[in-house]
């Protein structure tokens, strides 16, 4: 068996055989892993916190983009009781090079699933939640009515509770992000992945410019909404690359951005081209704060989800000084 095969299966029934998590990457040539620079060091998984918050997930049939695509902040997150909920399934309809999620054809979708979601919001007390999606071209609207269906929910249960989605791009799909934004999440985030000239190979399925226009458009529904969008780094961009992105991300008025370091999941993924410098991130910083972002993460274990509640009461702060 392959590399893939053996370290990077999802499991089926009992009965059958493993089914291959990345299909689509199985053929690839390896990209061996480069050791992690001292400045990366992930938290263990800790305290009683963790374990109900795991609990939790497990007794409503609840996946997180914490555990799906491998976040190196878990441990920290859920030793809080944050979780990122990853809702319509645990299977992708695209394989982007650098993601760990499960690719394949994906179940029908579970119509209890926004309940279970705003029970387990409930559950958890949090003040502020993302939640976050697979991609799913098989549908019509690409999940957007599911998604709805869910701020809604959650809502309901917990009304004083922000709301912040991280949505696909609905690429292909009329009337989608739409259905989203008549929702009114108090975040829209969105993110670019990379910089225009690695799409090709990080996120072949999605475009650049399908992305942009769509934190355009959530900002121009509604102007009050916050939007987000973030990067990784170490894909083998410049400056400069990052640089265009966020002029491009500000003329979208786009309010926080978020930039972290590409961290390779198996061997089969896109590789780490460098790992980036903290000083580095600082001055990735510094610029994006010249661009006049209200807000901005840049660090090599930042994450979109990462702190997002901490995030959203200083995006509300800033704008209200501003």
């Amino acid at each position: 068996m392959s590399n893939l095969e053996t370290t990077d299966a999802v499991r089926v029934s009992n009965n059958a055989a493993p089914r291959l998590r990345h299909p689509e990457k199985s053929k690839r040539a390896d990209s061996p892993f480069q050791r992690k620079p001292s400045w990366i060091r992930l938290k263990k998984p800790e305290g009683s916190a963790f374990y109900e918050t795991r609990r939790l997930m497990r007794e409503q049939q609840l996946a997180t983009v914490c555990e799906e695509a491998s976040c190196p902040n878990i441990g920290e997150c859920w030793s809080m009781r944050h979780a990122t909920f990853m809702i319509m399934g645990e299977i992708c309809t695209r394989g982007c090079s650098f993601c760990n999620v499960a690719t394949g054809r994906p179940d029908a979708l579970d119509m209890f699933e926004p309940g279970r979601v705003a029970h387990s919001v409930k559950q958890l007390g949090l003040r502020h939640v993302v939640i976050t999606s697979v991609d799913r071209d098989d549908l019509d609207d690409g999940g957007a009515e599911h998604m709805a269906q869910t701020i809604r929910a959650v809502r309901r249960q917990s009304p004083d509770t922000t709301i912040e989605v991280l949505t696909p791009d609905f690429r292909g799909k009329k009337g989608a992000e739409e259905i989203v934004f008549a929702a009114r999440p108090d975040v829209f985030n969105h993110n670019l992945e990379t910089v225009p000239h690695l799409y090709p190979s990080v996120r072949p399925g999605a475009r650049y410019y399908t992305s942009l226009r769509l934190l355009d458009d959530a900002k121009r529904a509604d102007p009050s909404v916050f939007t987000k969008s973030g990067v990784m780094v170490g894909l083998g961009e410049t400056m400069e690359d990052l640089r265009q992105v966020m002029d491009d991300l500000r003329a979208a008025e786009v309010d926080f951005l978020t930039v972290g370091q590409y961290l390779q999941p198996t061997p089969k993924h896109h590789p780490v081209e460098r790992f980036v410098t903290p000083e580095d991130f600082k001055k990735i910083e510094e610029l994006a704060r010249t661009k006049g972002f209200l807000g901005v993460s840049a660090s090599p274990l930042t994450r979109s989800s990462f702190h997002a509640d901490e995030d959203f009461a200083r995006l509300k702060k800033q704008r209200l000084s501003g």
